[in-house]
């Protein structure tokens, strides 16, 4: 089908449709939406598609998978209006969005090897000298107070209370499953899947217990940044023919 769409000089929407596994109201839809560029009209109102629009649908489909349909979409409508620029500078934050999570899993996995063995299921400590409120760890998490009072809801944290004020009072095991719980957060990870490997931490300690988790991050990320380049390739076709 993709031979018939290259080598057509008239398309239906039927047609880039059937080629693509879309509906007709889809392909219509990325049209209006500005991922397609506009599309000619017959003197009866129908639409007439090109294979100029059939590697633009290309180009979105393949720009999906490494940058998100936002992404990929916002991408689209700037090179249609003309603004290379600005599409190369959408494709600049996918890139440095992925970096940054590389370095989110980096740092996930330095924390965990930094975790003593055994800690996790140490007693807690018995006086306030090494623990932190919730504002200073909201803080330095980067995250507002009531995030915390949620993961505790969700069992992912469970700070003590001070006898005298009630406060919730955070000891050195909870602040690193906080981190913990943040940085996997990070690599957007749901709160009903960290439960689970907090856990785990907490009665083996070290970073065996996440070992098939942290292998399938690594394999996510690395499925972007391929997926990334597909999209690249069709995306420079797809400026080739536009001209």
């Amino acid at each position: 089908m993709a031979k018939n769409l290259q080598n057509a000089d008239r398309l239906r929407p039927v047609d880039l449709a059937r080629g693509h596994g879309l509906s007709t109201q889809a392909v219509r839809n990325y049209e209006q939406d500005g991922i397609l560029p506009a599309a000619a009209r017959t003197p009866s109102g129908y639409r007439v598609y090109t294979p100029l629009h059939a590697q633009a649908l290309r180009t979105f489909l393949a720009l999906v998978p490494g940058h998100g349909h936002q992404a990929a979409a916002s991408i689209m409508r700037a090179v249609n209006e003309g603004a290379a620029d600005e599409a190369f500078r959408l494709l600049d934050e996918s890139h440095a969005r992925l970096l940054e999570d590389r370095r989110t899993l980096q740092a996930v996995e330095s924390a965990l090897r930094d975790l003593e063995p055994g800690a996790a299921g140490g007693p807690r400590a018995v006086s306030g000298s090494g623990g932190t409120f919730i504002g200073p760890l909201a803080g330095s998490l980067g995250i507002r107070p009531a995030t915390l009072r949620q993961w505790e809801r969700a069992g992912l944290v469970r700070p003590r209370r001070d006898p005298l004020t009630g406060y919730r009072v955070y000891d050195e095991g909870d602040v690193r499953d906080a981190r913990l719980v943040r940085q996997l957060r990070r690599g957007d990870y749901l709160l009903e899947q960290i439960a689970p490997l907090i856990e785990q931490v907490r009665s083996a300690g070290g970073l065996e217990p996440l070992e098939a988790t942290l292998h399938d991050w690594h394999r996510r990320l690395s499925d972007r940044g391929r997926a990334m380049l597909a999209g690249a390739a069709q995306l420079e076709e797809y400026l080739r023919r536009r001209g």
